[in-house]
């Protein structure tokens, strides 16, 4: 199951560790990402997910725009289903992310 967490949450889980994930296409995540963030666009997860996301133990926080996008909860769903167990999508994104003026990173 998939939780919804909040800029706080994701802060700490980014300083414990957790993954996080971009679930945009490439330009956006070259763009402005968050700290550390991997490219897993939506649409590509089935693909994608094996190699960028070995343990599906591990904690993965999904993100896109905002809370007008669907890609963040597309692609966490989706990991859920192929057995992640430790899921999270920060439907906020990186509109809230940014708004609030926390750092990023842009670039390959």
């Amino acid at each position: 199951m998939v939780k919804v967490i909040e800029r706080d949450t994701v802060r700490q889980k980014i300083d414990d560790g957790a993954t996080v994930v971009e679930a945009l296409p490439i330009q956006y995540w070259r763009d402005t990402r968050l700290p550390g963030a991997l490219n897993l666009p939506h649409d590509q997860v089935d693909v994608l997910a094996p190699s960028l996301l070995p343990d599906r133990e591990a904690e993965i926080i999904v993100y896109c725009t905002g809370t007008s996008c669907p890609n963040s909860g597309i692609a966490a769903e989706r990991l859920a289903k192929l057995g992640y167990s430790r899921v999270y999508t920060y439907k906020a994104g990186k509109e809230d992310w940014v708004g609030a003026g926390l750092p990023t990173e842009s670039g390959e």
